[in-house]
């Protein structure tokens, strides 16, 4: 068989049986309404306030750099399995990404985006 076409095979059954979980849950679930179903659940632990309350920017900056970072180490895996194979070329690159991220995590850093207070 076709790689491409396991792999559609393995998709469109993935999706039917979440799409049949989901429509089943929908139908044979529970549809009785209580407030103490209706009040947010927060681990175990009663609600302080509103789920809708606005959170500091900080977290925000703080989850795009993790992503900014995790990225580069996600390029590094690859790049360090055909490292012999690029020679001086792939190094000389990599080297550039490295240096651009380099001063994406300085300017950061300057900023101040990586205090916590």
């Amino acid at each position: 068989m076709d790689p491409i076409t396991a792999l559609l095979i393995m998709a469109v059954l993935a999706g039917a049986i979440a799409g049949s979980f989901v429509f089943l849950s929908a139908i044979l679930g529970p549809k009785k309404r209580t407030p103490l179903k209706d009040e947010p659940f927060e681990c175990g632990v009663e609600s302080d306030g509103m789920p809708r309350t606005p959170m500091p920017v900080k977290f925000y900056l703080t989850a795009l750099l993790f992503i900014l970072f995790d990225v580069e180490l996600a390029f590094l895996f690859p790049w360090s399995v055909v490292f012999r194979d690029l020679g001086w070329f792939g190094f000389v690159e990599m080297l550039v990404f490295f240096v651009i991220v380099g001063v994406g995590f300085v300017y950061a850093w300057k900023i101040g985006a990586l205090e916590w207070e």
